[in-house]
């Protein structure tokens, strides 16, 4: 691992959806849907428009995949931060953001998403 790396967990290189809304007073309450376009239990990369800065705080709703879980793919709510912001343009508007996860809990069978 590179000593710039400071992740501890392998992130897979995998979209799987991500809805997620930025936490705090000044925050846009706005629920926003997009994809994470990789994932660990630790943490996830995800595109967006949304006004997002390091530090802020957000709830997600993400799929983890079967790669992180060990078992079945699973809707995991969590409680999240960003940690950094990879400013280069996608070509639609969006740019990158890190996030690392703080707590996840899975998701009801009943509050899922449709499949």
């Amino acid at each position: 691992m590179k000593a710039s790396e400071r992740r501890q967990l392998a992130r897979i290189s995998l979209r799987t959806p991500l809805r997620f809304r930025a936490l705090g007073v000044a925050a846009d309450k706005t629920e926003h849907f997009t994809e994470a376009l990789n994932i660990s239990r630790g943490g996830f990369f995800f595109a967006s428009s949304a006004p997002l800065q390091v530090g802020m705080p957000l709830e997600a709703t993400v799929r983890m995949p079967a790669e992180v879980t060990g078992t079945a793919a699973q809707e995991m709510r969590c409680t999240a931060r960003v940690v950094h912001v990879r400013n280069e343009p996608y070509g639609d508007g969006r740019i990158g953001f890190g996030a690392e996860i703080e707590k996840f809990e899975a998701i009801p069978p009943q509050e899922r998403w449709a499949n």
